[in-house]
């Protein structure tokens, strides 16, 4: 029997330490959640969480641009429809001109409606969403995932000839090069390229739904991914830690009986 040298508090000492180390891993645990709270916990873990994490931040990047260019879409197609209904009141008046009844000064009211329609659709075609031109027929390149691939939008232009032509047109006389039946086969030319234009910008208003879903998608299934590395499970880590919490208090009695063993020397020395 020794005094000096203490094999079992030693041992018991040691024992505590490790517990109590689980323990207040295990507190940490579940105060904050999250299965990894310093990088000793999983490295590994921890370096595919931060890239799964980054990839997210990306994901909602994609998803903001994805929405802002369908909001673009949707802002031309609103003036396109009214310059559609611009058209075919002009169509309408194009008609009316060519009544026999008509008089000339008659005819020139009508032209005097049809000017003032055709500058509504040059005014529209001067249009912008938050300082990018709506009508200037530039295409635009859209980020549409985290790796920064690009869906490209088909501009659409109303300075091109088929809608600028119409400025050049009268209805007011009922044959001739500047009459109410030119102004009319433009007009139903100008007619179908909006037809056109309007299909155009719908299709990309569905691409464009189809990625925000799909990145949606994604974001779900990393998010998913990333919560199975660094979400704790409370159910098992609350076992740990009634485990670890026994083992700490029977630890910390057992460690009090193996100081109190020196003292059985006396007994000797009496």
């Amino acid at each position: 029997m020794v005094i000096n040298t203490n094999l079992s508090a030693q041992s018991s000492a040691q024992m505590l330490m490790q517990s109590s180390t689980q323990l207040s891993k295990s507190l940490a645990r579940l105060s904050s959640g999250s299965k990894i709270t310093s990088p000793a916990d999983d490295s590994a873990g921890l370096a595919v969480s931060m890239k799964l994490t980054a990839q997210m931040a990306r994901i909602d990047g994609a998803t903001n641009n994805v929405g802002n260019a369908v909001s673009f879409n949707q802002t031309q197609d609103g003036y396109l429809q009214k310059v559609g209904d611009a058209l075919n009141r002009m169509s309408e008046l194009a008609i009316l001109a060519q009544d026999i009844t008509k008089s000339t000064s008659d005819r020139a009211l009508y032209d005097q409606e049809f000017q003032t329609l055709d500058k509504y659709i040059s005014d529209v075609g001067t249009k912008d969403f938050n300082g990018v031109s709506l009508f200037n027929g530039n295409n635009l390149n859209v980020t549409v995932d985290s790796e920064a691939n690009l869906y490209q939008m088909s501009g659409v232009d109303l300075g091109t000839t088929t809608y600028t032509t119409l400025a050049s047109d009268s209805i007011a006389a009922l044959t001739g090069p500047n009459s109410a039946t030119k102004a009319l086969d433009d007009i139903k030319t100008a007619i179908n390229q909006l037809a056109s234009d309007r299909a155009t910008i719908g299709a990309h208003i569905e691409n464009l739904t189809f990625y925000s879903d799909q990145l949606g998608t994604l974001k779900n299934n990393l998010s998913a991914a990333n919560s199975r590395i660094m979400d704790v499970d409370v159910a098992q880590e609350s076992t740990r830690y009634a485990k670890y919490n026994i083992l700490v208090q029977s630890g910390t009695a057992m460690l009090a009986q193996a100081n109190a063993l020196p003292q059985s020397v006396l007994k000797l020395l009496q």
